[in-house]
């Protein structure tokens, strides 16, 4: 399957070159948190809406996928949505990532 994440294009070089990711979404990191906050194609625009809009630094989308990931993942229910969200229980390994694309807002309209 394939899940995605939005990440500041900043803080995913980083992650890239250490070889794991650990924010979970925005200001927020693993270990904050337990999971990281990942999405399904249809979800990825209202993610963007709700929570980055308001986001100046560039963000690229991360493509997932999950038969590559070596932390645990699974889709949850989330109050209030009608599908479950994916979450990884667990740094994401840059190997599972198969497409960090940039990201605009328009592309969220």
């Amino acid at each position: 399957m394939r899940i995605f994440h939005l990440a500041v294009e900043e803080v995913w070089w980083a992650a890239e070159a250490a070889g794991t990711y650990t924010v979970s979404t925005l200001g927020l990191d693993l270990a904050d948190v337990g999971f990281i906050h990942c999405s399904q194609a249809e979800q990825v625009a209202g993610v963007h809406r709700r929570h980055y809009s308001a986001v100046v630094e560039p963000l690229v989308l991360l493509t997932i996928d999950t038969d590559l990931l070596t932390s645990p993942w699974q889709l949850d229910p989330v109050e209030g949505q009608e599908f479950p969200f994916p979450h990884v229980y667990g740094p994401i390994n840059t190997a599972a990532v198969v497409a960090a694309e940039p990201f605009s807002s328009a592309a969220s309209t």
